[in-house]
């Protein structure tokens, strides 16, 4: 099972987290952390999943990228914001991980993206 790795989930706003075998229920993440926010009224998530090194951890914000509808790239953070269904993503590899923010509009998901990448230096 993959480590549990709460710590690096910002505070405020925090809900509760979990490890999950296939985060969000979603196959074509590998196990890691799941985060749920509430915050001014909206629910969000936080994920974070391991993919052992710095290229697979591209790789996989790739792969990911290319289930998104309308994925375009985020020069910033060298990361995808793009649509599941209904939902906002906003992916991100990070050193040798793969994190995200689900449920919040660019904007918004790219100040918490912020945080909490800072929280994973």
């Amino acid at each position: 099972p993959p480590r549990d790795e709460s710590y690096r989930f910002p505070k405020e706003g925090l809900v509760k987290t979990f490890v999950q075998d296939r985060p969000l229920g979603k196959e074509f993440l590998p196990p890691g952390n799941v985060a749920e926010y509430e915050r001014d009224g909206k629910t969000y998530t936080l994920f974070l999943v391991s993919a052992g090194d710095p290229q697979a951890a591209a790789l996989l914000e790739y792969d990911i990228k290319d289930r998104l509808t309308d994925a375009k790239f985020v020069a910033s953070f060298g990361g995808h914001f793009g649509m599941d269904g209904d939902v906002p993503w906003f992916v991100f590899p990070k050193e040798s991980a793969v994190a995200g923010v689900v449920g919040l509009p660019q904007d918004e998901a790219d100040a918490v993206a912020r945080v909490f990448a800072g929280r994973m230096d």
